[in-house]
């Protein structure tokens, strides 16, 4: 048994995904930008996968934008819009993907913005009365806010957050790679400006996302060349990542309250037998609270012991694959930003374990009594 609990970093391609995108591989070619009928074809097939996009997330096909993930479109609000609208202060907070912090660090340094950064408790609740005192005094502001945290789990209330821009005139993104196709999102319901996904987070292709652009705030583009995207993104469209994009969004709505149902129930078992099996097993964040965590996300803390170094080594020696945080930090040995910033204890083993619509219960019960065998504790 090979048990893969790391889908917060990718999912598997769903094979009816696959399918639909294989004959843009191999029989429908033609360049989208070209007028004959090759191209006309594929602009057909890409405008039909915007208009997918757009109905599920309830807004126009305009507003959507497709981008190489989610890191690009992160950048793409950020840097954008603080650049076309001349915006001077942003308030995110450090508990973020480092495709929104590493962002804002870099028009900081360049003197473009003076960036806030929200208060967040060791629980890693952002301080929403902290962002409406911080807006009431400086209404012009750019917020960058998460809907669920890539590593702890945490649900961030995005409406109210939402409300609170609103109120006082601020420019709002959400990094909702983590939530989409996970949670219905409706945009218009929401009010915010930005939104962002990434295919390969809900089974679809990698190097493939799309970001939400309001009509009502008019950016220039991230990426210059020709008149693609509406000249909003330049270069030749990734035509099949477009296309598998769109139908693995489908897959995600149209299955979304099976999925949410089984995956809640395995997070809800390896919950209850890391409690039963491991003596002082914890929980980081909000992640073992159903009603405020992401049910695809669980971080659990064991106790502190000298294997906890190699425990990621461990797991996968027993072929289980999990992570310590976010894939794109895995390669740099300072532990993860989220659990400092809510000041966890880092001498205990901290480990994600992130949950698809594909894993099983046995491979659960396998995950956890391999867990509790290294950390040499007799089921109970």
């Amino acid at each position: 048994m090979r048990v893969y609990l790391d889908n917060a970093a990718t999912t598997p391609l769903d094979k009816e995904v696959f399918d639909t995108m294989a004959p843009f591989m191999l029989e429908h070619y033609g360049n989208p930008s070209s007028i004959h009928s090759h191209g006309r074809q594929v602009r057909a097939a890409i405008e039909g996968a915007r208009k997918t996009v757009a109905g599920l997330l309830n807004t126009s096909p305009a507003e959507i934008f497709f981008t190489s993930g989610g890191t690009e479109a992160d950048n793409a609000a950020i840097i954008c819009t603080i650049r076309s609208l001349g915006i001077q202060h942003a308030i995110t907070s450090p508990l973020e993907h480092h495709a929104v912090l590493h962002s804002f660090e870099s028009l900081e340094k360049r003197g473009e913005v003076q960036v806030t950064m929200l208060r967040v408790d060791e629980k890693g609740t952002l301080d929403l009365a902290h962002l409406e005192e911080i807006l009431a005094s400086q209404p012009r502001t750019f917020v960058s806010v998460m809907h669920a945290n890539n590593e702890i789990g945490n649900l961030n209330d995005i409406q109210t957050i939402a409300d609170i821009c609103k109120k006082y005139d601020a420019v709002l993104h959400s990094d909702t790679v983590q939530t989409m196709g996970h949670y219905q999102h409706d945009v218009q319901t929401l009010g915010l400006n930005f939104l962002v996904g990434s295919a390969h987070k809900f089974h679809g292709p990698k190097g493939v996302g799309f970001i939400y652009v309001d009509s009502a705030i008019k950016i220039h583009p991230l990426i210059q060349g020709g008149s693609q995207e509406r000249n909003m993104r330049g270069g030749t469209e990734n035509v099949y990542g477009i296309i598998g994009l769109a139908k693995a969004l489908e897959i995600a709505y149209r299955d979304m309250d099976e999925h949410h149902r089984h995956i809640q129930s395995l997070k809800d078992r390896m919950i209850s037998k890391l409690r039963e099996q491991i003596e002082d097993v914890q929980f980081n964040g909000l992640s073992a609270e159903a009603d405020k965590s992401l049910y695809t996300v669980l971080n659990v803390s064991l106790p502190a012991s000298e294997m906890n170094e190699m425990l990621l080594f461990n797991l996968d020696i027993n072929k289980i694959s999990a992570s310590g945080g976010s894939a794109c930090t895995s390669g740099v040995d300072l532990g993860s930003h989220v659990l400092r910033g809510m000041n966890a204890d880092m001498n205990r083993g901290n480990v994600r374990f992130s949950f698809s619509k594909y894993n099983t219960a046995e491979e659960i019960d396998y995950t956890v009594a391999t867990l509790a065998k290294l950390y040499q504790k007799e089921t109970v």
